[in-house]
């Protein structure tokens, strides 16, 4: 059944709600090149591009409650991939050389996916859908 079809389409919830699967199941494709979820992911590569990233600009950058950001920290901690270190009342996410090692793999897994949603919408149709989002998003202040 298409979304369209659903007696729901018209609620920005439902339809929102069905877009961000069909996006995620996408993401978790690509991203098993590296073998972590696209939220590890994205959060990784901003601790690879930014080291010393405290969680609260992380909470910030990703849009993600600062639990959620504690719990990915943890994920990439056992995974050997981040540490944390205290100054004072600061603590700072750092890349490992491990993960330094896999920002290529996750450099290309990003364009894979920018590609792959690309081909299925159209590379104008696309770059307009995200532009969008971002506008919509932005005016939600919740």
């Amino acid at each position: 059944m298409n979304i369209r079809d659903s007696k729901y389409a018209q609620c920005l919830y439902f339809t929102s709600s069905a877009l961000a699967r069909k996006v995620e199941k996408l993401a978790i494709q690509v991203w098993k090149a590296v073998d972590l979820p696209p939220s590890h992911a994205y959060l990784l590569m901003a601790v690879l591009e930014d080291p010393g990233m405290q969680p609260s600009a992380l909470s910030g950058e990703l849009q993600l409650q600062p639990s959620t950001v504690t719990r990915l920290i943890e994920k990439l901690e056992e995974k050997k991939l981040v540490v944390r270190t205290t100054e004072g009342k600061l603590t700072n996410v750092y890349p490992t050389p491990k993960a330094k090692e896999l920002q290529p793999k996750m450099i290309k897994c990003v364009q894979q996916f920018s590609q792959q949603y690309a081909d299925l919408l159209g590379v104008d149709e696309s770059s307009r859908l995200v532009q969008d989002m971002v506008a919509i998003a932005d005016k939600l202040k919740l």
